[in-house]
């Protein structure tokens, strides 16, 4: 048996509780892995409440790295002891996880500490792939970030300056706008006090080439206002609330693109999913990925990670301790 944390209806952090649960065995191409510290995200939190379906009672988790307990048949490149950083197949908020070994990579912990490794997949692969297929971003483009001290929001920044790019950056504090600058905004809007098109134009009269916005209700109309002619609107997360239904004809007058992409349909096969990976992997190991843990939590207070989450009280990764 191993403790997870579970969930038996939707609704708010409440709903999370820890219970025993049978531990995993490894499938074909599978590897079991003793969970270290597991990612919390947004997208959890999504998953939790009903906005994205599950199944009841559900587990949740999308990442964590540990150790490799058990290798399923025909598994190699892997070995028990290896220390690897995932993708689940199942839910990670756990003890233990399965997840294909074609999936996780190994992690040299000289090289990547672990609260680093569980803390730069989920996010960093969502960053690297919005700036290189959702959008490619190019040299010399005016970029905004809605949320850019936010985990993913902050990665968004330094990839994008990376690639040459001018970016703006919205925060609700002077305390994230510092977070958002020291990951290289070069301009930064606080949302709380400004209009952000009007602010956005003053900087950039035309507006930006690409807004990426992982906000959703609350931000979505000032981002289609911020955009240029023939600029490209991401719509990436719904951290307020989904984006109700959209009219096409308000794109016409500038000739707008709207995307609203999924991480994992552009990790579909082993190719693309090593490519992003090892991508994301070698950005942190030469310190050119700045990966931020803001808290760690125990596995008995997912709860409260999930509501300090939701209130925007981080600038930073979330994790839980599986130990």
């Amino acid at each position: 048996m191993m403790r997870a944390v579970q969930f038996e209806r939707p609704g708010g952090p409440e709903v999370l509780q820890v219970v025993d649960v049978p531990r995993p065995t490894a499938g074909p191409g599978e590897v079991v892995v003793r969970n270290r510290y597991a990612g919390v995200n947004f997208i959890d939190t999504y998953y939790r409440s009903g906005v994205y379906e599950s199944q009841l009672p559900g587990t949740l988790g999308e990442e964590a790295v540990g150790e490799v307990v058990e290798t399923g048949e025909g598994v190699d490149g892997l070995k028990a002891g290896d220390t690897v950083a995932y993708l689940g197949k199942q839910r990670t908020y756990a003890q233990y996880a399965t997840t294909l070994a074609a999936r996780a990579v190994r992690i040299d912990p000289a090289k990547i500490p672990l609260e680093t490794a569980a803390a730069m997949l989920l996010q960093g692969l969502t960053a690297h792939t919005l700036v290189t297929r959702a959008y490619a971003v190019r040299p010399g483009d005016w970029v905004l970030v809605q949320a850019g001290a936010g985990g993913t929001g902050r990665l968004l920044v330094q990839l994008c300056k990376q690639l040459g790019a001018r970016v703006i950056a919205t925060t609700s504090t002077e305390e994230k706008a510092e977070v958002a600058r020291c990951a290289g905004a070069d301009h930064v809007i606080k949302y709380s006090e400004e209009d952000v098109p009007e602010a956005v134009r003053r900087v950039v009269a035309e507006g930006v080439h690409v807004v990426y916005d992982g906000v959703g209700a609350a931000t979505f109309d000032g981002s289609l206002a911020a955009l240029r002619r023939e600029g490209s609107m991401v719509s990436f997360g719904n951290a307020s609330g989904a984006v109700p239904p959209v009219r096409l004809f308000d794109l016409t007058p500038k000739n707008l693109r709207l995307l609203r992409p999924s991480l994992f349909s552009y990790l579909v096969t082993d190719e693309e999913y090593q490519r992003h990976l090892s991508a994301v992997v070698a950005l942190v190991e030469e310190r050119k990925l700045d990966i931020q843990v803001f808290k760690t939590y125990r596995l008995e207070d997912a709860a409260q990670a999930h509501a300090d989450l939701q209130a925007r009280k981080t600038t930073g990764k979330l994790l839980l301790s599986a130990d």
